[in-house]
């Protein structure tokens, strides 16, 4: 008896899942695959800015040893957001109208990361980038669909709500 295909979401979640192993933040690997007419755009994992050092390289994260929250302080972090990488690597004009699909775990853990989501910061850039749909990955099957236009329409920004 044949296998069961992989869906199409999962089969691009399980690229970004592969992409988050080149993160260097030792909280949270994320990564994230920007994809439009079924086609990869660009990818991207979280990491220090070119050129300067990691996390993983350091041994140590400054918001870990101040005990910051997640979704808090992200002006403290080394590290460039994967979805921001994705989103740097890429024209605008073939982010327009494209899916993005984000898969984070816990370093500590290796478990996916829970409700997870894009920062408040990457929720901006994914709005101007033109991308209409973000996929988040729950489990190995499940994973949510987010209409970006949710994002502007629901703006969190103005009920100053902190983390997600």
């Amino acid at each position: 008896m044949a296998e069961e295909r992989r869906d199409k979401h999962n089969y691009y979640l399980d690229i970004a899942e592969m992409v988050l192993e080149r993160g260097t933040c030792l909280r949270r690997k994320y990564g994230a695959i920007i994809v439009k007419n079924d086609q990869i755009i660009s990818t991207g994992y979280a990491g220090a800015p070119r050129g300067r050092k990691n996390c993983s390289d350091l041994g140590w994260c400054r918001r870990e040893k101040l005990n910051v929250p997640r979704g808090e302080r992200y002006e403290l972090c080394r590290s460039v957001h994967a979805e921001a990488n994705a989103i740097i690597s890429a024209a605008r004009e073939n982010m327009i109208g494209a899916t993005l699909y984000l898969v984070g775990k816990e370093c500590e853990t290796g478990e996916y990361v829970k409700n997870g989501s894009c920062c408040s910061m990457c929720k901006r850039m994914v709005i101007n980038a033109g991308i209409d749909t973000v996929v988040v990955r729950d489990d190995s099957k499940k994973f949510r669909i987010i209409n970006v236009n949710d994002w502007i329409y629901n703006d969190d920004s103005l009920d100053d709500t902190l983390g997600y």
